[in-house]
């Protein structure tokens, strides 16, 4: 007899992808998208990945993917079908906030009467690294919320999960519904098939304005970080200690 079926939200964000080189907009406040790759924010795309084998396992259940954004989201939201995701929700903004409490209001008006038993999000994006949307979401909900979690298991209305500590490791029980934040190493996303690709295209995707609110949060400047200076040598094995000794004492200021 499999597990209970359950009823998973999985909020994913589209960003660049990570071995891109980044260059500046004219504006001066985001990156230039110009000739980037954008796909699923690795972090979600894990939370994908766990929510279709959490629902694998019990053999039914939902798996429903939501992403706040423009309509360029719409490919991660059909990508994450073609992954297995049964349905899709575009909660349309005219550009991606960065607000993360603005995009976790837009979510919790999406979910809160959407009776799920499970809210998964990555542990933070690639681009802002900010872990504000999933706790906030969760805080807005009035669920609990466990975060960075590297396993996770669901049985008879409770979860169990793994944190990963500094040296440690944390075991976590808490009862369903919940919000979840997953961290990496829990499982690598599957590859679309080409089944998998075809069945996306009929599967639906709605499209619905996201009720932000008020947005408090805005970029006022982007800048790269500066290059970093060019190395020197200053000798070869013990003769050259004394000076490397010196060098950081004086220049480097780090002794």
């Amino acid at each position: 007899m499999g597990a209970p079926t359950v009823k998973i939200a999985v909020c994913i964000k589209r960003t660049p992808d990570s071995e891109s080189r980044f260059k500046i907009a004219p504006s001066g406040t985001a990156i230039d998208e110009a000739g980037l790759k954008f796909d699923i924010d690795d972090f979600a795309g894990y939370a994908v990945e766990v929510a279709l084998q959490l629902n694998e396992k019990s053999g039914g259940g939902e798996t429903v993917v939501v992403a706040v954004g423009p309509d360029l989201v719409q490919e991660s939201l059909r990508k994450a079908m073609s992954m297995g995701a049964d349905r899709a929700v575009q909660l349309k903004t005219d550009a991606a906030p960065a607000d993360g409490l603005a995009v976790a209001k837009a979510l919790a008006a999406e979910l809160k009467d959407g009776g799920f038993d499970l809210v998964l999000f990555g542990k933070h994006a690639f681009d802002t690294s900010a872990g504000v949307v999933g706790t906030a979401t969760a805080e807005l909900l009035g669920l609990p919320c466990v975060t960075a979690v590297s396993k996770l298991d669901i049985a008879n209305g409770r979860g169990s999960a793994r944190r990963d500590l500094e040296g440690a490791a944390e075991m976590v029980e808490f009862p369903l519904p919940a919000v979840v934040t997953i961290d990496e190493g829990i499982a690598r996303p599957r590859y679309p098939s080409l089944k998998g690709i075809m069945a996306a295209k009929k599967k639906p995707l709605e499209t619905k304005p996201a009720q932000l609110g008020v947005v408090r949060v805005a970029v006022q400047k982007a800048e790269l970080p500066p290059e970093r200076p060019a190395g020197r040598i200053i000798g070869e094995g013990t003769a050259a200690v004394p000076e490397l000794v010196r060098l950081l004492q004086t220049e480097a200021k780090v002794l």
